[in-house]
């Protein structure tokens, strides 16, 4: 699969498997395994979770998906603002560690801004790093603001990626906020690619779609692929799902596809706030 190059070495693959939703009822456990289980027989071995999903069920799902197979996995977490202290990031980062069955993180992301200064939050990643509990780190959520003053700082900038809501109807990040990561080479992820299924009956999706005999979700996911420096983490909860987010990145959408989505979900022309789901 096909990644984009990460600050300091590596790559981020295009495309992974989020969590969102995950670990809430027992009942679906198992089929939240398998499924997360057979993306990886498919290759897409990037896995986006987080403390807060599920109250930490959504990383005991992950940590049963990806036993015995660890060395095939991109693992992300994320860390509340409110345990994002110096000594509170490294407990709830090995609290992690343990629902998820691992002894490291790919990818550690402050989950969005709180009370905490920034400056300490980066001073727990960083130890996390030298211990080698995490591999990297990164932010989520993060507006131009808030990039500007992670950046201000050496280690900030050493952060590898900002974890935000993009997709065809959320576009007011094209004004400000993308430009700005991509002249920092600054990966971001895009997070509810398909708007959580609200924009799949937009007509221009499934015209695009039809062209391509794939369906409104691939070209959805598609889009976001197709911009530059973004990877995208849609949720899959069952086999079949997670073949038509893979089949995505077969999707080579043309010139004319992009002119016609363009002008189905236009972006903004002045800066918006960030949205968050």
């Amino acid at each position: 699969m096909r990644g984009i190059q990460l600050p300091g070495g590596g790559e981020l693959p295009v495309l992974g498997q989020g969590t969102w939703g995950m670990g809430e009822r027992r009942g679906q456990r198992a089929a939240e395994v398998a499924a997360l289980r057979h993306g990886l027989d498919l290759g897409v071995g990037l896995i986006d979770t987080a403390e807060m999903y599920g109250s930490g069920g959504a990383e005991e799902v992950v940590g049963a998906a990806i036993a015995g197979r660890r060395d095939e996995v991109f693992l992300v977490s994320k860390v509340y603002p409110h345990n994002a202290s110096r000594r509170g990031a490294v407990e709830a980062c090995e609290r992690s560690l343990r629902r998820l069955g691992t002894d490291h993180l790919d990818l550690y992301l402050l989950h969005w801004r709180g009370s905490t200064p920034l400056v300490e939050t980066l001073e727990a990643f960083e130890q996390l790093r030298a211990d080698g509990k995490i591999k990297r780190f990164g932010v989520s959520n993060f507006d131009p603001d808030d990039v500007d003053e992670l950046f201000a700082s050496d280690l900030g900038r050493q952060s590898a990626t900002n974890q935000v809501l993009y997709n065809l109807t959320r576009r007011g990040n094209e004004v400000d906020l993308l430009p700005w990561c991509r002249e920092q080479r600054l990966p971001v992820m895009a997070y509810s690619p398909i708007e959580q299924g609200r924009l799949l009956g937009e007509p221009a999706l499934h015209r695009v779609a039809e062209r391509h005999s794939a369906n409104p979700a691939q070209v959805a996911i598609a889009w976001v692929l197709a911009q530059d420096g973004v990877c995208a983490i849609p949720k899959a909860a069952t086999p079949e799902h997670v073949e038509q987010n893979r089949a995505a990145l077969d999707v080579e959408l043309t010139a004319e596809d992009l002119a016609e989505l363009d002008a189905a979900f236009p972006a903004p022309k002045h800066p918006v706030p960030l949205e968050i789901l």
